[in-house]
């Protein structure tokens, strides 16, 4: 099973009313939650853990992940509020204003750390759950308690005006979270904004000597990379036309990590001696999910026969 730590949260996405107006309507979403509904509709086993509400919201995000085959048995419930995400699209892409204070997400403490049953061979984690604490500390010693014996994966998915003022923090939790992990995945943008400008294989090799074994980039339009200590490998992406870019990324970590799941290679030996062929199968799946995503709003990933 591939568990899935991070935040879910409501997004408001713009839209017209019938009237005309501009108005905005709720979505269930969030990265770490986005990659976990990708990986119940892909087929692979999926559970979630995140602190989330019993408020109304709370009750929409637990029946979307139910409603996608993913497994809700891990959540921290708690009364505090639902994390609220107001999102702005320009020509397709998406930025975002958070409200998130006090909220079930962002408090998630220690202590709230469930145990996990030997089904669980991954783990995935990224997203705005990692800038904020005690949320961010909280997946961050989870990560570290599990990191010795589970395949862990990570994607900062970084929103710079969230962590801004916070810049310093954040660049050493995820290095910290970084050398954990056995796979990266990280877009064109965020691999230059944690280390700087250059080649982006040379870049990669860089984030590889500090421990993970491979690492995705994923490169907008163009499509995406692989890059291990011996291998290079890139698969074009689908051209499609784009109605946003809401659950991209998120949706290529689930079809990456599927595709690893029916290779078999979900554990630190297989992780540490990937196939090109496999390589590419978790490229291709990856770029392919994240196509029909990007082809119709908001974050609605495909589920497996759409392929």
């Amino acid at each position: 099973m591939i568990l899935s730590c991070g935040e879910a949260l409501i997004d408001m996405l713009p839209r017209t009313s019938t009237a005309g107006e501009a108005c905005f309507a709720p979505y269930a979403g969030g990265a770490v939650f986005n990659t976990a509904i990708a990986l119940g509709r892909l087929g692979a086993p999926s559970a979630f853990f995140s602190g989330v509400s019993t408020d109304m919201l709370g009750e929409i995000l637990a029946d979307t992940l139910a409603a996608s085959k993913v497994d809700t048995s891990l959540l921290a419930r708690s009364d505090r509020p639902t994390t609220v995400a107001f999102v702005k699209l320009v020509n397709g892409q998406a930025t975002y204003a958070f409200y998130d204070e006090a909220t079930a997400g962002r408090m998630l403490s220690e202590d709230q750390l469930p145990a996990l049953p030997d089904a669980v061979s991954t783990l995935f984690f990224g997203g705005i759950s990692l800038v904020n604490d005690p949320a961010a500390a909280t997946y961050e010693a989870l990560q570290a308690r599990e990191a010795p014996a589970r395949v862990i994966m990570i994607d900062p998915n970084i929103r710079p005006g969230f962590i801004a003022g916070k810049e310093e923090t954040y660049r050493a939790r995820i290095g910290r979270m970084v050398a954990r992990a056995d796979i990266v995945k990280l877009s064109d943008e965020d691999l230059h904004w944690l280390e700087g400008a250059g080649d982006l294989t040379a870049l990669a090799r860089g984030i590889l000597a500090r421990g993970p074994k491979v690492v995705f980039i994923t490169e907008g339009a163009a499509g995406a990379r692989a890059v291990t200590a011996t291998q290079d490998r890139f698969v074009a992406a689908r051209k499609v036309t784009v109605a946003d870019t809401v659950g991209a990324g998120d949706t290529f970590n689930a079809g990456a990590l599927a595709a690893l799941h029916e290779a078999g290679a979900l554990t630190k030996s297989r992780i540490a001696a990937l196939s090109d062929a496999e390589l590419d199968a978790a490229l291709t799946l990856g770029t392919r999910a994240a196509a029909v995503t990007v082809s119709r709003a908001g974050a609605n990933p495909p589920w497996r026969e759409e392929l």
